[in-house]
């Protein structure tokens, strides 16, 4: 049994049980019961925490990045050291299985120790002068305090991929997690603080999006803006950035292809396919969602990917054995039913899957799920599945893989499998994604910059880059007398 903490605003080092604007039901979504309640900030609650974000930013980025590089090291060490009471908590709240709970968390870790390393690396430079006498200098200072706002899917990483690299820079961060999955985020707040992170340097928000977002963003306060989220719900911040001039970075929405060529053992690729796709149901940004293969090894593949995908065993996260989790919510639950339907609807085969699982307990469980022959109109090829759906899709060479590949206006990730360095080289040059690996499915690490193009957003996050981000651009010149 996880024994949830009170829940609420966490505002200058102290968490705030009441709020002015009801509360939100945190339901598990294993069985359907509500677990805890967070109350909604008030408007007042929001301009509290916006004024202890310019104290704790005047603070925090006066402190050296020696010493906040020591705080984000220390707070590593305290996930590592509870990562287990935490991946329990994170399983209630979202539904992935335990063992991939305990992964995010470590992630976690290795991303707060590497952040604050690397913040201790952001370098100037020297410019040489023109003029005897003159110093030319460039300065890289912090932006300010940031308002950061995050999805469900991964409850504790996609805060830290922000919170990480804004302290290490020496800013300050409002955050505002989704409404589905708040526990992790406060549980992150806390230790920060025990770390050492003084107040008002972090401060967490909770309430209804659009009146967070638009109080935020419309502070003079708030210098950035950082969403984790859809492509409709960039659209909406990035133009209140615009119009309020803030710095913004985007990382928005995918639906990653996966081109496989005839050249591959498809029996050695089938089960890694398996495993990327169905981990968190689906329910990832990177996930691998339309397969495009080569006609020559398509029924190989596709036989194998089928097999391995029937034997996962869905359940509670928190049960042994379990490989796939519930949906975080019933409204996902009915999307992949909307979705299935519409593409049957249009004469597409659904080979695996594609209804909803009646667990004992209750919850929100849906059948890992393959669809064959989908019609290119059907919504599931324009619209990100973001669960346990499948797309398998013919090609009959290379040219038409890339062609359905940038097909999209999405373009976070993808994937190639292939042994052509050939292909290689043009699919790097011309599939159009922020993020591409090949003969893998690991499209992303801490120490590498992660975002995408086109609808997919702009900025990244990790990696030098994403310190980048955080962080302005002063150039000085000093004539001597």
């Amino acid at each position: 049994m996880v024994e949830f903490a009170q829940l609420g605003q966490f505002v200058h080092g102290k968490l705030v049980a009441t709020g002015g604007g009801g509360v939100i039901p945190l339901i598990n979504p294993a069985n359907g019961r509500t677990v805890a309640t967070i109350p909604q900030a008030s408007e007042q609650q929001l301009a509290m925490a916006v004024e202890s974000s310019r104290h704790g930013f005047t603070t925090w980025s006066k402190t050296s990045a020696y010493d906040r590089a020591k705080v984000l090291r220390h707070a590593a060490q305290l996930i590592r050291e509870r990562v287990g009471t935490l991946a329990r908590l994170m399983t209630v709240e979202q539904g992935k299985p335990l063992a991939e709970s305990r992964v995010e968390w470590l992630m976690c870790a290795d991303a707060f120790e590497w952040a604050g390393d690397e913040g201790r690396r952001v370098y100037g430079r020297v410019i040489p002068s023109r003029a005897i006498g003159v110093s030319q200098v460039v300065h890289k200072f912090p932006i300010g305090p940031v308002a950061a706002f995050t999805p469900w899917n991964f409850p504790a990483f996609s805060p830290t991929q922000k919170v990480a690299p804004a302290l290490a820079a020496g800013c300050s961060v409002i955050l505002k997690p989704a409404s589905d999955t708040p526990a992790s985020s406060t549980q992150l707040a806390r230790m920060l603080h025990e770390a050492g992170l003084p107040d008002g340097a972090l401060n967490v928000v909770h309430g209804k999006a659009a009146m967070v977002s638009q109080c935020l963003i419309e502070s003079p306060v708030v210098r950035k803006v950082s969403l984790t989220g859809s492509a409709d719900v960039g659209r909406t911040l990035a133009a209140q950035a615009g119009q309020n001039l803030k710095k913004c970075t985007m990382e928005l929405g995918g639906h990653a292809p996966v081109i496989i060529l005839r050249d591959v053992e498809v029996e050695r690729i089938a089960p890694l396919a398996v495993a990327a796709k169905y981990r968190n149901a689906g329910q990832v940004c990177t996930s691998p969602t339309r397969f495009l293969i080569e006609d020559p090894v398509y029924d190989r593949f596709v036989s194998g990917f089928l097999a391995h995908a029937a034997a996962i065993r869905t359940g509670d996260g928190l049960a042994d054995g379990v490989q796939m989790g519930p949906l975080v919510s019933m409204r996902q639950m009915h999307t992949m039913m909307r979705l299935v339907e519409d593409a049957r609807s249009r004469g597409a085969t659904v080979s695996l899957g594609g209804r909803c699982i009646e667990a004992e307990q209750g919850g929100f469980f849906f059948e890992p799920t393959v669809i064959e022959r989908v019609p290119d109109d059907a919504q599931v090829q324009h619209e990100e599945p973001f669960g346990p759906i499948a797309i398998m899709i013919r090609v009959q060479d290379v040219d038409e893989a890339v062609r359905r590949a940038n097909a999209l206006p999405f373009g976070l990730a993808a994937y190639c499998f292939t042994k052509d360095s050939t292909h290689i080289d043009r699919i790097s040059r011309e599939v159009e994604a922020g993020m591409l690996a090949f003969n893998q499915f690991q499209a992303g690490a801490i120490e590498a910059p992660f975002g995408g193009v086109k609808d997919s957003g702009f900025g990244a996050e990790g990696g030098t880059e994403g310190i980048d981000g955080y962080l302005v651009t002063k150039f000085v010149s000093h004539r001597a007398l």
